[in-house]
């Protein structure tokens, strides 16, 4: 896009402006009008398409007499031309609405009421009376009310309501729930039949399937689209459950079908796709019945339909898909079902028959049909004919009926793109059918008679985007109009004028097409005139359909010197008329008449002259021979035209044998030297073709040649040498004409004279050439020069190959040898003298050498071999023999015979030898004898070694090989490093490059197995062992774990491995595999690089490596490589070796690489200036993600020369402590720089300068001449100064030491909390095997949705029964009936909650009461519960945002934040059962065993063991751990059960003890009371002992009483006790005081003055004075802990932090999808963030925290009782208390700091709550960028979720205490309801009124009210019925909704 500069923008924009106004008006209004349709392609075809505004386009409609298009869209309405021109427009939105509201709408009436944009979902044709056609309108708007307007302009509205009323609501409020609708007309009166799903905002009792009113009338008054009571309805019991989701309507003979899917609510409970009928006369819906369509396959939503004829007869076409399960979500396998409307209507009929003669029963008892929609009828018994007579059934009949029994059919086609629409055609008597998807393609389908499809051509529209449904033909059946989200195309249904050719029309197997013959086009059956007669029509899906073809032509080749007649046998010729006639087209030539006779037409060839050239270099052409009707070509074939003449030219060398030899019936004159098709010569001389078999002389063997050289081919150069040639068949020739030979040589001719002589007994010819000297330089030994004969000009043909060879001795031959051994028959002799050399034997002027001078050698290789030889020797040198027999035994290496190699020798000048052994080292001369010559000498000596082998490093290596070994020795490079070849085992071990004297390396191959192995080394064939050592071939390493599994870019950080066999493998490395990123956006998503995909292990691909060390066998230490930013992690992986791990495989999630880490400078003002350091303190550095990939252990910082040491890292801060003095620099500069390093991150932040403290510099007073008090004053100022700065400093000071202090603690307990851990593992292994069984008791939906509805109370309303007498309870029932549908009506609700909310003296707890009895009301309308709570809070956020945002949510002090909360409890119940239950209940029994192993006061609740600091035991209390022998009776058996107690413990504490291991993990309710039972010591001889806690042997100190315990008693170890049931007497007598109860036992004698005391006693005197109590709390509270208290608190928290962490990982995990509950109402609160402008982050965080952690998690946490059935005593609550502090701590956005006065639940987790936030940072951010779009998610798990748990319910109850509000604020809300209008107008008010008359039994207060509303609201004629407790009513039109 080009840049426009910025000066330029004014003027541009007020030029656009200029140019509309400018503008014609009509051209404004409509301004697609300036635009023509664009094009898009189809195989090479364009069809018009045009983009339209009002994403996405929702209906289209053709007008069948105009064909003009009407289209329907968001805010837009279009009226096309057939070619797609804009003929007018209109915008329909948006428009100030909501959907809770009712119209017309008063922004300050309806709060909720924004610009709203109009979804269209009805667009009908009315054809009126009188020719008064109109086009219906219906949007989403003002409760979806429609319009009419103009066909002629869509934009001049015809009718429309202005003030609607509630009979007026036509189409549905949301833009996600289907609409249909259809037109019909009775008896003159136009109606519309419309099916539209459920809504859960707005009027919520609109039926299913209405029937509207399309005029208005005056008599009886009413409104056109209105839904009046005597027009029929499907009526429906529950409106929510029966939600429709239609998806057509049609009409076909006289009934009215609607096909949509539902759940099957009766039956399988799953979705499925109906179809139901009407009689479209059937005013009352009398004929109402349904039946289930099944696909076979799984295929159940319908998607798209379309009612056609197959095979004469009307179908159903529905395109089906797979919901995703159970849900109305379809999924991409999708299928085309075509189900017979014939077999539809008989399967409706049966269930019609059934249900009103048997009941509803087959034969056999079965269930066929019943009564649907929760309607009071049922099937019944009536006469057998009763459907005959009554086929609409009547008043007596029942209805809605619904088929039990699916009409079945069988997929036609499967896919795996889910299909959205269908529209069929019938063609030339054959189905096509038309498939839309949703990525845009139109399928074309041919549907055979039985039924099965296939798809024959895809055509891409408009690419992702979905087809609409709406798939309409043109008039003509040409073209299908297609919509998509933005477009609308004109697709042509078939591209029969796009072939060209009756192949490619064939081969295209278009149903529509075929080639007519006689008119030469590809065209549909109708447009051939001749369609009908044979072989005329040829049908392209047709496979047998064959073109016209030639099958011969006779003949098949033709001279082109020559015209003659050709003849075409032709199949399947088109019949003709007698007036009729063909033709013959040769290429481009005139045509020529043809006669047909039969299947043979018989035509002229063309005149010669007119033939057009052959190609140059070939001898003929070929030309098409068409037959033609007019100008049509009906078929053609090709005919081949040979040139004679040009076969001779073609061949120069045999001119004659190529002509007669030829293919073509070529002859050759040879006195004319002419090749011709005729069969005679000018001069007489011919001879024939080889094909003439009839006639002599033929073929090559009689041409006139020159067949053979009589001398020898070979002509030596240099010397004169005679020539004579053999020719034969010359006697033709006559006369005297010369005879020249030619030698071509290097493209030059030589001519030389030749002579003939005739030896005529054979017939020879010899023709001798004069002697000639050639001298050309050649550059081998030899060169062939073609010779040919010439007679005057005329050259006489040569035999093939007729070559001389003229050949150079001198030419590579550079020694004696090679010259000797060029064979012989070249003369070529080595010829002495001055300049010796190799020259032919005539041409040496010296005697010939015929003894070569001795072997000369220049090179061996190798210089040495092992003494067993076996090695190949290579020698070079000269004269090394002629052949190899020379030299086959004349080789000897030092001394030593030498075998050569056949395949190696080169003559004279290479020998190859393999080395024989020698017994010792020795060294000496290669020695090379030729023959009896004397031998030569090498002047290189070769050496015989004897290589050793003395170790090997490594001895060991994994089975899969890749070991790097280097082998050490001696003389190791022996022979050449191609002779080495080593092995380990019988494995080959491959060498690599290093190969020295001293050692070579190789790497290991996989073994078969483990196994200890020699490792030997060949040096040919010479074997050398390692001795005394062996390569250990062990098990593979084995990677367990490896932590951590994220770095930052730059790499560096340690990883530490784990494993098994790790020091098998001497190097391992970790690599990582990067790739370019490409440029992708990412949805508001923290970079991140992670592995997503398997790793794929190539030598080839491009990686990172850093190596590992090994630390041990089963531990090891690697460093992650850096990555380059911007790149793409495509894996990490560990090499061992051969053994590749890849990091995900091991730890289950992939690595993830993070952009390094942010560190500020010190002074980030001014970097250059030093940082000023006060010794004794920390140094604070600031940064950014410094935790995200690095820990504090991790982190080294650096002063100067020295270490700075790190006490702390969080997310965005660094704290180290320097040295006490001032470190050394290691720079430049004088002063140290503080450098820290993160892996390879290494930062340096500037210098440090230590502060030398403040020196106060006293003023001399003789300089300045002040007085002693003047000096004094001064110094008492500077004093000031100084402590102040110091108090401050040492607070910054103390506050960054905490931290330190605090790690320092626990590293001291950490041996002490490790040992705690394991022997908390040991007991909780028992335990962690019983989880997922019956271990954990989790409470039942009913208990736990008690306990969070109703915290704390009893008789909740989901444990009562509704007390009523019984002759009031069906009265009351029925007014809490109607009060349960008020409820239903999302205006009343709403009024009624803000209503009570608005009384003073309506209390916090009162609107959590009515919270939870909403929701239990509600319960089985759990979308609809929803959607009103999302309203109520949408009007809350109003109300915070105009105060303070951040406040919202905060406590629960509305209706709705109660509502909120049992909402997420609701939704998060099986999260809680399947994800975060178990971690939960381990955590609180590990918690518990913790407490209970330490000293718990039985009195004040405190323990020794806990995490909460007001609850520590801080006294040091003797204690000795004791265990009993517990009697437990099994049955008749009593078996011993050992319990571990403390001799402290109280004996209901023992009990308590003793119960939880009898009873460990039953539930806390099943088993019995502690003071129900008595312990009792049994004690051998002294008897039995019934021990208490409080009896006569007490200890009593003045006011003070001492429970007894075990060591008061001094019941020793291994005592024996049993628990016996308590009589009821002595229960009388003793109280038992139960662990965990907030009032002390005893409280008569605590009343008499006297104190329980347990362990300590209380530390306030009854008797101190208030002021001293306070005063001492005050300075408790003021005191530090001490340091030994802290260190057992953080015992207390080492020790169960990995269940904490297990909690808070189950919470927050973005491993496993979040909870669709989460996920939808974070969506929510960003909507609402986004709605109202807040775009401050820290708001939605806090948000989203105040919704679910602090509102859910938190409530869990603290009270464990409300998930699982267990016993939470108070020192268990204390801990679990500061675990949830925790977690709320870590969900808040403020900065987590901490000073010597912070809580101590906090310095606990000061280290944690950094690592924890980020835990809610990531849960947060992965929610929110995640994609969004889970309504339709949320509403299916809300609906699954209402009937799972809705009988759980006590709906009556909470509608009974519900009205107790609606009593007590009676006047309010009937006020309210009456002063809004919308309430007026549905008489919310009235039905408030009905519901107290039944449910109050105040009848007669009643009637004054009625005649009140009745005048209020004009109603005429009503009264109430006393008896039925209804209001009667006279005029229908008043009737209450």
């Amino acid at each position: 896009m080009p840049v426009v500069s910025p000066s330029l923008l004014p003027i541009a924009t007020s030029w656009w402006c200029l140019v509309l106004l400018l503008l014609p008006t009509q051209l404004q209004t409509h301004p697609l009008l300036v635009s023509d349709p664009g094009k898009a392609s189809i195989g090479g075809q364009d069809f018009p398409q045009l983009s339209l505004d009002g994403s996405p386009l929702n209906h289209l409609l053709l007008d069948p007499r105009s064909g003009q298009l009407y289209i329907g869209a968001v805010n837009h309405l279009y009226h096309l031309s057939p070619d797609l021109q804009v003929l007018s427009s209109s915008q329909t939105g948006p428009k100030l609405d909501s959907p809770e509201c009712l119209p017309p709408i008063v922004s300050g009436d309806c709060l909720s009421a924004r610009l709203t944009p109009n979804t269209n979902k009805i667009l009908l044709l009315e054809e009126g009376v009188a020719e008064a056609r109109r086009l219906i309108v219906c949007g989403t708007l003002f409760q979806g009310i429609c319009d009419k307007r103009s066909l002629g302009n869509v934009s001049e509205i015809l009718y429309q309501t202005s003030n609607p009323v509630d009979t007026q609501y036509v189409a549905a409020n949301d833009p996600r729930v289907s609409t249909v609708g259809v037109v019909l007309n009775q008896n003159g009166v136009g109606l519309m039949l419309v099916g539209r799903g459920y809504t859960s905002k707005g009027p919520s009792d609109i039926p299913p399937i209405t029937t509207r009113r399309l005029a208005s009338s005056s008599s009886p008054p009413r409104q056109a689209f209105s839904q009046d009571e005597e027009l029929g309805k499907l009526v429906v019991g529950s409106y929510s459950e029966y939600n429709n989701g239609f998806i057509s309507t049609f009409i076909h003979r006289n009934f009215v079908y609607f096909l949509f899917s539902r759940r099957d609510v009766k039956h399988r409970k799953e979705y499925r796709t109906y179809v139901s009928r009407l009689c479209a006369g059937d005013r009352s819906f009398y004929s109402y019945v349904e039946v289930p369509l099944e696909c076979s396959g799984g295929y159940n939503l319908a998607q798209g339909a379309s009612l056609a004829e197959h095979q004469g007869q009307p179908v159903l076409f529905v395109a089906m898909a797979t919901g995703q399960a159970s849900t109305p979500t379809a999924s991409d396998r999708s299928a085309l079902c075509v189900y017979g409307l014939w077999e539809l209507d008989e399967a409706l009929q049966r269930a019609q028959e059934l249900c009103y003669t048997e009941g509803g029963q087959d034969g056999e008892g079965k269930e066929e049909a019943y009564i649907e929609y929760e309607v009071s009828s049922k099937c019944l018994t009536l006469p057998k004919d009763s459907l005959k007579e009554y086929p609409c059934g009547g008043e007596h009949t029942p209805s809605p009926i619904a088929s039990a029994v699916p009409l079945i059919a069988t997929p036609s086609l499967t896919w795996e793109v889910q299909l959205t629409a269908v529209a069929t055609v019938t063609e030339a008597g054959h189905t096509i059918t038309l498939l839309g998807d949703r990525k845009g393609w139109i399928h074309k389908v041919f549907l055979q008679p039985n039924r099965t499809g296939a798809i024959y051509q895809s055509v891409l529209v408009d690419r992702n985007s979905p087809v609409n449904a709406d798939l309409l033909l043109d008039q003509s059946k040409q073209n299908v109009y297609v919509l998509t989200d933005s477009k609308v195309s004109m697709v042509p249904v078939s591209e029969c004028e796009l072939q060209t050719d009756c192949q490619s029309c064939l081969s295209v197997g278009d149903p529509y097409c075929g080639w007519c013959i006689l008119e030469g086009r590809c065209l549909r059956r109708q447009d051939c005139h001749r369609e009908s007669q044979a072989n005329q029509w040829l049908w392209s899906y047709q496979p047998s359909s064959q073109c016209v073809t030639v099958q011969s032509i006779t003949p098949a080749n033709q001279s082109r010197d020559e015209q003659t007649q050709v003849s075409l046998t032709v199949a399947q010729l088109p019949s003709l008329s007698e007036d009729e006639s063909l033709s013959c087209s040769f290429g481009t030539l005139p045509r020529q008449p043809a006669v047909v006779m039969g299947t043979t037409i018989t035509c002229q060839t063309p005149q010669p002259q007119l033939l057009p050239p052959s190609t140059p270099g070939s001898d003929h052409m070929s030309l098409s021979v068409s037959v033609m009707f007019g100008n049509v070509t009906v078929t053609a074939s090709k005919m081949t035209f040979y040139d004679c003449r040009a076969v001779g030219r073609l061949n120069s060398t045999s001119p004659c044998m190529a002509c007669v030899g030829s293919v073509w019936p070529c002859n050759w004159c040879a006195l004319d030297e002419l090749c011709t098709h005729d069969n005679s010569c000018p001069k007489q001389h011919i001879i024939y073709n080889s094909l003439a078999e009839q006639q002599m002389p033929r073929g090559p063997d009689s041409c006139p040649c020159l067949w053979a050289l009589k001398t020898s081919p070979l002509v030596p150069m240099g010397f004169l040498s005679p020539l004579a040639l053999l020719g034969r068949n010359l006697d033709m020739f006559q006369g005297e004409e010369p005879y020249t030979c030619v030698v071509v040589v290097d493209g030059e001719e030589l001519k030389l004279n030749a002579t003939l002589k005739k030896d005529p007994e054979t017939q020879t010819y010899t023709f001798t050439c004069s002697a000639h000297k050639f001298q050309y330089p050649l550059k081998q030994l030899e060169y062939f020069a073609p010779i040919f004969l010439q007679r005057g000009f005329y050259r006489i043909d040569s035999a093939p190959n007729l070559r001389l060879q003229l050949y150079d001795c001198a030419v590579g031959q550079s020694d004696c040898s090679q010259c000797r051994a060029v064979s012989s028959e070249y003369g070529c002799v080595w010829c002495g003298g001055g300049t010796p050399g190799c020259v032919y034997n005539l041409s040496c002027t010296s005697p010939p050498v015929y003894t070569c001078p001795p072997p000369q050698i220049t090179q061996i290789q190798p210089l040495n071999g092992p003494v067993e030889g076996g090695v190949m020797l290579t020698i070079h040198g000269s004269n090394l023999g002629m052949h190899y027999q020379d030299i086959q035994r004349g080789v000897t290496v030092a001394g030593v015979n030498c075998l050569p190699q056949p395949q190696g020798y080169i003559i004279s000048t290479r020998i190859v030898c393999e080395l024989q052994p020698n017994g010792q080292e020795t060294a000496g001369p290669v020695m090379v004898t030729v023959g009896n010559s004397q031998p030569g000498q090498s002047l290189q000596i070769f050496t015989y070694q004897n290589p050793q082998l003395s170790t090997i490093v490594p001895d060991k290596g994994p089975v899969s090989g890749g070991t790097t070994l280097t082998i050490h020795g001696t003389k190791i490079l022996t022979g050449q490093k191609k002779d080495l070849t080593a092995y380990v085992g019988h494995q080959p071990c491959h060498i690599g490059e290093e190969v020295s004297e001293t050692h070579l390396v190789c790497r290991t191959s996989p073994s078969n197995q483990m196994a200890d192995v020699s490792v030997r080394v060949l040096f040919g064939k010479a074997e050398r062992t390692v001795p005394g050592q062996w390569f250990h071939y062990m098990a593979d390493p084995v990677i367990t774990s490896a932590v951590p599994a994220e770095s930052f870019y730059k790499g560096g950080r340690g990883i530490k491995v784990t494993g098994l066999n790790l020091d098998v493998v001497q190097q391992p490395m970790i690599s990582v595999w990067e790739v370019p990123m490409e440029n992708k956006p990412v949805r508001r998503r923290h970079t991140r690089h992670s592995i997503n995909q398997v790793v794929v292990f190539n030598s080839t691909v491009p990686k990172k490596q850093e190596r590992c060390s090994v630390v041990s066998p089963s531990e090891m230490t690697c460093v992650t490589p850096g990555v380059t930013p911007g790149f793409q992690v495509k894996g990490v992986w560990f090499e061992l070796d051969n053994v590749k791990v890849a990091f995900e495989s091991v730890t289950g999630k992939p690595f993830s690489y993070y952009p390094n880490p942010v560190l500020y400078p010190l002074n980030r003002d001014d970097p250059e200036t030093p940082y000023l350091f006060k010794p004794g303190g920390v140094i604070a550095v600031e940064g950014k993600d410094l935790t995200r990939a690095m820990t504090r252990a991790e982190v080294v910082a650096r002063l100067g020369d020295q270490k700075c040491e790190v006490k702390t890292l969080d997310n965005t801060h660094l704290y180290c402590e320097p040295p006490e003095t001032q470190p050394e620099s290691q720079g430049e500069s004088h002063l140290p720089s503080l450098r820290v390093i993160m892996g390879k991150v290494d930062i340096d932040l500037g210098l440090v300068q230590y502060d030398p403290g403040v020196v106060v510099l006293v003023p001399l007073a003789a300089q300045v001449g002040l007085g002693v008090g003047a000096v004094l004053v001064v110094l008492m100022v500077l004093v000031i100064i100084l402590m102040y700065r110091r108090k401050s400093k040492q607070a910054l000071r103390d506050y960054k030491k905490v931290l330190v202090q605090l790690e320092t603690l626990e590293i001291n307990v950490g041996d002490q909390c490790r040992k705690e851990f394991t022997d908390l593992m040991t007991e909780m292994m028992d335990l962690s095997s019983d989880v997922g069984g019956p271990g954990i008791p989790l409470l039942d939906y009913k208990t736990y949705a008690e306990r969070v509805f109703f915290p704390g109370q009893r008789g909740a309303p989901l444990s009562q029964n509704l007390d009523l007498p019984e002759s009031r309870r069906q009265t009351v029932e029925q007014g809490l009936g109607q009060l349960n549908t008020l409820l239903n009506n999302r205006l009343f609700l709403i009024r009624f909650i803000h209503t009570l909310e608005a009384q003073q003296n309506f209390s916090q707890r009162d609107r959590g009461y009515v919270a939870s009895l909403l929701t239990m009301a509600l319960h089985d309308k759990l979308e609809y519960f929803t959607d009103v709570m999302k309203t109520l809070l949408g009007d809350l956020t109003q109300q915070y945002v105009a105060k303070n945002p951040k406040l919202m949510l905060r406590r629960t002090e509305t209706v709705v934040e109660k509502m909120l909360t049992n909402w997420m409890s609701i939704c998060l119940y099986s999260f809680l059962k399947e994800v975060a239950g178990e971690p939960l209940y381990m955590l609180y029994r590990a918690i518990k065993y913790q407490v209970d192993k330490g000293p718990v006061d039985a009195v004040t609740g405190k323990a020794k063991r806990t995490l909460n600091d007001s609850h520590l035991l801080r006294e040091d209390i003797d204690y000795t751990s004791i265990t009993l022998t517990v009697l437990v009776k099994n049955g008749v058996e009593v078996q011993p059960c050992p319990v571990k107690v403390l001799d402290t413990d109280t004996i209901t504490q023992v009990k308590d003890k003793i119960l939880d291991q009898i009873y460990k993990g039953a539930p806390f309710s099943q088993r019995p009371a502690a003071d129900s039972l008595d312990l009792e010591w049994r004690s051998g001889q002294a008897g039995h002992l019934t021990l208490s806690d409080d009896d006569v042997t007490a200890i009593v100190q003045g006011r003070w009483r001492k429970l007894n315990t075990l060591q008061h008693y001094k019941v020793p170890d291994e005592a024996t006790v049993a628990l016996i049931p308590r009589s009821a007497v002595v229960m009388g007598i003793h109280q038992v005081y139960q662990t965990g109860e907030k009032t002390p036992m005893l409280e008569g004698e605590e009343e008499e003055g006297q104190r329980l005391w347990h362990l300590v006693k209380s530390s306030e005197d009854p008797e101190m004075p208030k002021h001293r109590k306070s005063s001492m709390r005050e300075r408790e509270r003021a005191k530090a802990i001490p340091e030994i208290y802290l260190t057992r608190l953080l015992s207390m928290k080492g020790t169960l932090q990995k269940f904490v962490d297990d909690v808070f990982l189950a919470i927050l995990s973005t491993k496993r999808p979040p909870p669709i509950a989460v996920r939808f109402f974070f969506d929510f609160l960003d909507d609402m963030a986004e709605k109202h402008g807040i775009d401050d982050p820290e708001t939605v965080h806090i948000w989203k925290t105040n919704s679910l952690p602090l509102r859910f998690w938190v409530n869990i946490l603290k009270n464990p009782q409300f998930v699982f059935d267990v016993q939470v005593t108070d020192s268990v609550d204390a801990v679990l208390s500061v675990i949830a502090q925790t977690f709320i701590d870590s969900c808040t956005t403020s900065e987590h700091k901490v000073g010597r006065d912070s809580p101590v639940n906090k310095l606990l987790y000061a280290r944690e709550i950094p690592r924890y936030k980020q835990l809610v940072e990531r849960y947060y951010s992965d929610i929110h960028s995640a994609a969004s779009g889970c309504y339709q998610e949320m509403n299916s798990t809300l609906t699954e979720l209402s009937g799972s748990f809705a009988s759980e319910m006590n709906n009556l109850v909470a509608l009974h205490e519900l009205y107790k509000y609606i009593n007590k604020y009676y006047d309010q809300v009937i006020m309210s309801l009456e002063e809004d209008s919308a309430g007026q107008k549905m008489q919310l008010a009235y039905r408030l009124q009905q519901v107290a008359a039944l449910v109050e039994n105040k009848e007669e207060e009643l009637i004054p009210r009625l005649n009140q509303i009745r005048v209020s609201n004009n109603v005429r004629g009503s009264e109430y019925d006393s008896n039925t407790h209804h209001l009667i009513y006279s005029d229908l039109d008043m009737c209450p909704q």
